[in-house]
């Protein structure tokens, strides 16, 4: 074998390879750098952006992950204070160009405003990925065939996002998991037919161990198309359920107080080649940066 470069060792190291070549399995450790997704704190960001951003950065948090309705205000504040935006939801519509199950957002997109328009507000930004986060339960008909379909809008997207020098990503909920009548989950009939160099995977590992799947097996079986994932804890003795109106506020914990094998999910994680982290807690009992207090000091134990 030819001698490795330091660059080799580096990119090895992500996928495990050194560890291997040692002799020694990847453990798991606290992702570094750790971000946010500030849908955590969204009440907070509509009465005082820039205090919220502070209080995360003050947390140690390095990475945050913004919707498109707010990256204008919050990227510039969030980069003065050292937080890298490094993703942004996007309105569903804008990529799959379908409207009429979000027409009650309509009026939160400019007119005439696409994925070009979205591209560039990103660029802006510094914004390094596009995510896809939900599809509304009204446009999911069709079986296998709707997520065929999906795939090749969301690949032809994906080749114009990419020639930008961006990336496209899918974001999972529940619903990904609930079988389809020949038996398939819709989230691999979905990432079976998307080109993986275009479209890669947001994976939340709440979404995925609410349903009753493995977050660890999910992260495995789609190795090195995960570039982000969603860190966040489900209470225990949560029963298995794939519809997300379904799920009880209280269901949602500060990473490391409820039942995800974060250990595991951390290690899987490392060797699949995971880059960026982001605490997220969709409802919080009590104050959201207190929540993600937790979630860092646990994160940083490990």
């Amino acid at each position: 074998m030819e001698a490795m470069t330091r660059r080799d060792a580096v990119k090895l190291a992500a996928l495990g390879g050194v560890a291997a070549l040692m002799g020694r399995e990847v453990r798991a450790a606290a992702p570094t750098p750790l971000g946010v997704q500030l849908y955590t704190v969204r009440k907070q960001l509509e009465s005082d952006a820039e205090a919220t951003l502070k209080a995360i950065a003050d947390l140690g948090y390095k990475e945050v992950e913004v919707g498109r309705g707010t990256l204008a205000k919050v990227g510039p504040l969030a980069r003065g204070l050292g937080l890298a935006p490094i993703s942004v939801h996007v309105d569903t519509p804008i990529i799959t160009g379908q409207w009429d199950a979000w027409k009650f957002m309509r009026g939160a997109v400019p007119e005439g405003y696409g994925v070009t328009e979205l591209v560039a507000d990103a660029k802006a930004q510094g914004v390094k990925y596009l995510v896809l986060p939900y599809l509304m339960a009204a446009e999911r008909g069709g079986g296998a065939a709707f997520y065929l379909e999906l795939a090749n809008r969301l690949n032809t997207v994906g080749e114009q996002v990419k020639k930008a020098g961006l990336q496209l990503c899918y974001h999972n909920h529940g619903f990904e998991f609930e079988p389809l009548a020949d038996g398939r989950r819709p989230l691999d009939v979905l990432m079976g037919a998307v080109k993986p160099e275009l479209v890669k995977l947001e994976l939340d590992v709440f979404w995925v161990s609410i349903t009753g799947a493995d977050p660890v097996a999910l992260i495995q079986q789609y190795s090195g198309r995960i570039p982000l994932l969603h860190l966040k804890d489900k209470a225990k003795g949560t029963p298995p359920e794939t519809q997300e109106s379904k799920v009880a506020t209280t269901t949602f914990t500060p990473v490391g107080a409820g039942a995800v094998d974060f250990p595991a999910v951390l290690k899987a994680a490392a060797a699949a080649g995971v880059e960026h982290y982001f605490v997220e807690q969709d409802h919080t009992q009590g104050d959201p940066i207190a929540a993600l207090k937790q979630s860092y000091q646990y994160l940083r134990t490990m």
